[in-house]
């Protein structure tokens, strides 16, 4: 057998660019709360971790797929190498750099944990959802555990020594997770017996470390129905006075459609009475809120999710379409002795090129904006920063989390399409990554909350968040860019299509307070998803038009020749292209709701086809 070889590919190029041109992180590192961190530090640990992808997750990718894990005698095995890998990963400290350093952590700025998540997981996504999801565990601990919570717990998981999960979803009640019967009997001293049976848990068992700390949403004997009635534990796999197991049997493991080098399990939890879980803090009934927590990193985390796959994709097409020869140029396609040339000299590969790459950096760029939101709120507040402008700054994470999480779920799966399009046959093959970067990637717009769920969750919750001054913020955000830009050659057009979009948001955000107020609560339903893809066709075309400006400017000064001239031409071209092709959709789209169009909702259960009859 040939020895496995990493073929992901990373655009550091563009990482620097938007940390250090585009969004600043300079002016935060050297002061709380990052004042050991420098621009060479950044810089040192993004190469750093870019090579031990390279060498450490990228040759696993295609060797998890192949083998995927096997459920034996009641264990899951993982894939060869990956027990190296996680050894290597934590020796390495590189899961640790945002956690902060009572918790064994390095204590950096959330941005660059966030670029180096991607390289990560682009790399091996079904890999690095072992210690991503083991992070997200430690952090609710954190932050609502008890002292001695965090201190037994908080400082294994952010080394590797044990592993996490969050155990939500049960086998009747799917995404309804306040239909959860899990039950947790109290037996004194913040323990229960928890019994009850979670589906579709993200590395559920694995050989990986020495337990793993299950979260699970349950509840108590005297709860009321519905999610207000669901607390949080805290259930080992096996106990934690190493007598053996806790009674959590990992029933079955799931066959997917891709990231099989992750095994997402059935278990059940206390099929002989005897498994043990403790409350995480000390009241009941916060299970939801506790878990909201975890489960918005997790959403950040799926947005990058996507990101990572789809700049794993554009870039292999992109590497291809150099290399493949095929076809004379399109000038001169009468001419049989015209020679042939690489496919990227064709213009229809290059317009799939160009919108993957708008599309790509876009979403990259929407990403640290959000985490750009969330270290300044931190710096904020270790410096004791004023309560409005910290206000601001949380309010734009909780508006822009379900948009990141949705589209890029949904775009990094169109990206690894149309790669494989670059491809032609050769991508529908096992030969080239790409097939496996669309099969691994279709899951990112599923769980996590489905992205309606994710639309819901804006349309419903996020725009109305502080009487809708988090939205308002953002549209006037736009404004102020769009009238400081008037100056830029070539823009105007855009700029317009950018106010008319905005607008157009605005516009149909007003919509859904009216529907609710009429009770026209069936059309929030069905036109979610469509506001949610607007706001982020919108969002994505206002941080690739900013960054276009920043490369634009750079460009006047350097020479022809000058290595950097071609990515800040490249970035400006791709910004025009999207924001040109995106923008005016936006505006359709608010056409469209006001229109109020309800043929799916009107047609006849029987009216969408005829089942059973030959």
């Amino acid at each position: 057998m040939s020895q496995p070889v990493n073929r992901y590919r990373c655009d550091l190029r563009d990482m620097r660019f938007l940390l250090f041109e585009q969004f600043g992180l300079g002016e935060l590192l050297g002061k709380p709360p990052f004042a050991d961190w420098t621009r060479d530090d950044v810089l040192a640990v993004l190469d750093g971790v870019y090579q031990w992808s390279c060498e450490v997750l990228g040759p696993l990718n295609a060797v998890g797929d192949r083998e995927g894990c096997v459920l034996e005698n009641g264990a899951v095995r993982t894939p060869t190498g990956f027990k190296q890998a996680w050894k290597s990963l934590y020796e390495h400290g590189w899961r640790g750099l945002g956690v902060p350093p009572e918790h064994g952590g390095q204590g950096g700025p959330m941005t660059v944990s966030i670029l180096t998540g991607e390289m990560m997981s682009g790399a091996n996504t079904a890999f690095n959802m072992y210690p991503g999801l083991t992070q997200g565990v430690a952090e609710v601990i954190a932050a609502f555990g008890t002292p001695a919570q965090v201190e037994a717990y908080c400082k294994k998981l952010h080394t590797g020594v044990y592993a996490g999960t969050m155990c939500l979803t049960e086998p009747h009640a799917g995404s309804d997770v306040g239909a959860a019967h899990t039950r947790a009997t109290p037996i004194g001293d913040g323990k229960y017996k928890i019994d009850g049976t979670k589906i579709f848990i993200s590395a559920g068992d694995h050989d990986l470390t020495e337990n793993i700390l299950h979260l699970v949403l349950a509840r108590t004997p005297d709860a009321p129905a519905g999610t207000k009635g669901l607390s949080l534990f805290i259930v080992p796999r096996d106990r934690l006075d190493g007598s053996g197991s806790n009674d959590v049997i990992t029933q079955s493991l799931e066959h997917k459609m891709g990231i099989n080098g992750s095994a997402t399990a059935v278990l059940r939890f206390g099929e002989n009475g005897n498994c043990i879980g403790e409350l995480v803090g000390t009241e009941e009934r916060l299970g939801m809120k506790q878990m909201f927590r975890m489960m918005n990193l997790a959403r950040i985390g799926v947005g990058i999710q996507g990101l990572a796959v789809a700049g794993a994709a554009y870039l292999a097409a992109l590497e291809y379409a150099g290399q493949r020869v095929q076809g004379p140029h399109i000038k001169a396609w009468k001419d049989p002795s015209a020679p042939k040339v690489p496919i990227l000299q064709h213009p229809n590969i290059r317009r799939m090129l160009l919108d993957m790459k708008g599309r790509v950096e876009g979403i990259r760029a929407l990403i640290v904006k959000l985490s750009m939101h969330l270290d300044r709120t931190l710096a904020l507040r270790a410096s004791g920063g004023d309560e409005k402008e910290i206000e601001y700054h949380a309010g734009q994470v909780d508006l822009l989390v379900p948009v990141v999480k949705a589209y890029a779920s949904d775009q990094g799966f169109q990206v690894t399409v149309s790669a494989i399009q670059c491809f032609g046959g050769a991508g529908y093959i096992k030969d080239h990554p790409v097939e496996q970067y669309c099969r691994d990637s279709k899951i990112f717009s599923i769980y996590e909350g489905t992205n309606h769920i994710q639309a819901l969750d804006l349309v419903g919750r996020k725009l109305g968040q502080r009487g809708g001054a988090n939205f308002q913020a953002m549209l006037a955000d736009i404004r102020r860019f769009v009238e400081g830009s008037r100056e830029e050659a070539g823009l105007g057009p855009a700029l317009d299509r950018l106010q008319a979009a905005a607008d157009a948001l605005g516009q149909s955000a007003m919509r859904f307070l009216g529907w609710f107020q009429a009770g026209k609560t069936e059309l929030i339903g069905l036109y979610a998803n469509r506001f949610l893809e607007m706001m982020a066709q919108t969002t994505v075309s206002w941080v690739l038009l900013e960054g276009g400006i920043v490369a634009a400017r750079a460009a006047r000064d350097l020479p022809e020749d000058h290595p950097d001239r071609a990515f800040y031409v490249g970035k400006h071209h791709a910004a025009l292209h999207f924001a040109h092709l995106e923008l005016p959709r936006v505006v359709d789209g608010a056409r469209f709701m006001s229109e109020e169009m309800r043929h799916s909702l009107d047609i006849p259960d029987a009216g969408f086809g005829v089942l059973g009859q030959t």
